[in-house]
């Protein structure tokens, strides 16, 4: 009897058990044997760097089956993930796009709300100042002051029977004059700093100098 695709699954082997893998277990018992020979070396003699170029390159070998192997475990179950995360990406989409258009009315309400009533009351204390300077200008005001019916602030809070909303603030800030700052707001562009000294060229305040590594290359 066959399946219909719809209700064909695909079924992905992976490797779980690196600890029950006998080739991981091979590499482990190596590393250990290097690890004691580079316990117990000496190094006083060209020869004896020769032997040493030897295990770094054995080292190097093995650093790279290792890793193999840990990609061999991990590889599968990070392109899983990867898929199951974009899949699910797809579903959250059209949420978070109704979150940020819904949030951002709500906000533009509220904004246009309180530049109405900051108007309002503009407006207000402008015709009470033109009353009051007619006041000393006359003795009297020639008509009673017409103020503008001010809105009510917005609430603070919205409640419901399903949830809550209400608005929190938060700073922003830029730099517009970096030369004011403070020298500990200031942080070095290592990056940069990095491709100048590397390129030989001196910058004040930077002290530089080369220190001596090993490169190791592997046949």
């Amino acid at each position: 009897m066959t399946r219909s695709p719809e209700v064909i699954q695909e079924t992905a082997l992976i490797h779980i058990r690196p600890d029950v893998d006998q080739k991981v277990e091979a590499l482990y018992q190596e590393g250990i044997k290097i690890r004691e020979w580079a316990e117990a070396r000496v190094i006083q003699s060209d020869e004896e760097v020769k032997s040493a170029t030897d295990d770094l390159s054995i080292i190097a070998k093995l650093k790279k089956a290792i890793e193999a192997k840990r990609v061999e475990y991990t590889g599968p179950l990070n392109d899983h993930l990867r898929t199951l995360n974009d899949f699910f990406r797809r579903f959250t989409d059209p949420l978070l796009s109704a979150d940020k258009l819904t949030r951002e009315k709500v906000l533009a309400y509220k904004t246009e709300r309180e530049r109405v009533r900051q108007e309002q009351e503009r407006i207000n204390r402008l015709r009470e100042e033109a009353a009051q300077a007619e006041m000393q200008l006359k003795g009297e005001s020639t008509e009673p002051i017409a103020l503008v019916e001010v809105e009510e602030a917005a609430p603070v809070r919205y409640r419901t029977d399903t949830g809550t909303l209400g608005t929190t603030k938060t700073w922003k800030f830029e730099v517009v004059d970096f030369a004011l700052l403070p020298n500990e707001y200031k942080v070095a562009d290592l990056v940069k700093i990095r491709k100048v000294v590397t390129a030989g060229v001196a910058i004040p305040g930077v002290r530089s100098w080369k220190e001596e590594s090993l490169r190791v290359t592997t046949r």
